[in-house]
């Protein structure tokens, strides 16, 4: 399944309660679904873990539905097979690992 298809059935599903909740509203899910993905990595259950993501990736696509976001293209337009801001892959960008 690609990213495009997944959104798309993330609107099948839920677009009619999306829309009504309004793009604030599916932010603020999207947040308290990563704050629970947050506290699922703190523990050892990797079934747990995949569940979070899982909900991660769902309220991504449905506030970017709520938006009209294309998330495949726009992905696809920024990263394209490499560091945006360096453009070269692997990346290449000093980070704050390096400096330690």
């Amino acid at each position: 399944m690609y990213i495009r298809e997944f959104q798309e059935m993330m609107e099948r599903i839920y677009s009619h309660r999306d829309l009504k909740r309004g793009a604030n509203g599916t932010y603020r899910w999207l947040k308290e679904e990563i704050e629970e993905l947050g506290e699922a990595i703190q523990g050892e259950d990797k079934r747990i873990i995949e569940d979070e993501f899982a909900d991660v990736i769902a309220w991504l696509a449905s506030l970017a539905n709520v938006l009209e976001i294309d998330l495949e293209k726009s992905a696809i337009r920024k990263y394209n097979d490499r560091c945006p801001k360096c453009r070269t892959s692997p990346c290449k960008c000093p980070s704050e690992i390096d400096a330690v």
